[in-house]
């Protein structure tokens, strides 16, 4: 193990979920043959709504007048969309205090908080359900796959989506209206501002430093 390693950063876009889902493939396969760096992918997805083992195992599905994709990663219902960040992190999950799923999750928490904070939102964990929240309200969600300790999927920061439409699914078993964006708490904000802020806070949060970046 190393004290720390850089991660490069790929900008890809506008990514259909299932185009997603094969280069997230490809890459971590890459990742673990150490013939690429860590690597985070940031993206936007049209919207989807990925349908994890746990919402599969309790039966929930998403209303009929939203699109749907089966997934492997942890978790339940989460929404994709406009005005959402969406990073993947391809990240070998090898070094100092990554020993265990639940303080990998942490550290991303970790990440995405300190990252908030920097713009003046009080975000924080919550018990109800991993992830990040802002007062009684979920604005992040977190749900990776594994493959020797080599991660895929990753979180999403809801920004400014289009009302109504993350707020009226049930995600991860919560109630409706318990998910939602910055923008419908009142906080004005960028994608832009924040994943500036996750940079600064990356060596921090999780003993990572930005490398190369390309679009």
């Amino acid at each position: 193990m190393t004290n720390s390693r850089y991660v490069d950063i790929r900008y890809e876009g506008i990514v259909k979920y299932e185009v997603a889902i094969e280069l997230m493939k490809v890459l971590q396969k890459q990742r673990i043959e150490n013939e690429i760096n860590d690597t985070l992918l940031i993206l936007e997805h049209p919207e989807i709504v990925t349908v994890g083992p746990r919402a599969r195992n309790d039966g929930i599905s998403p209303p009929p007048d939203y699109d749907s994709f089966p997934v492997d990663r942890g978790g339940g219902l989460t929404w994709h969309g406009e005005g959402q960040i969406v990073c993947y992190p391809i990240f070998k999950w090898d070094l100092a205090g990554e020993d265990s799923v639940a303080t990998i999750i942490s550290k991303i928490e970790d990440w995405v908080i300190s990252s908030l904070k920097q713009l003046h939102i009080p975000a924080r964990r919550d018990d109800r359900m991993q992830g990040v929240w802002v007062g009684e309200h979920k604005i992040c969600s977190i749900g990776l796959s594994f493959l020797r300790w080599t991660s895929r999927h990753g979180f999403t920061i809801n920004v400014d989506t289009p009302p109504g439409r993350v707020e009226n699914l049930s995600g991860c078993g919560l109630g409706a209206a318990t998910t939602t964006s910055l923008a419908r708490l009142g906080y004005t904000t960028t994608k832009e501002a924040i994943i500036a802020n996750l940079f600064t806070s990356i060596e921090e949060s999780i003993n990572r430093k930005v490398g190369e970046i390309s679009d």
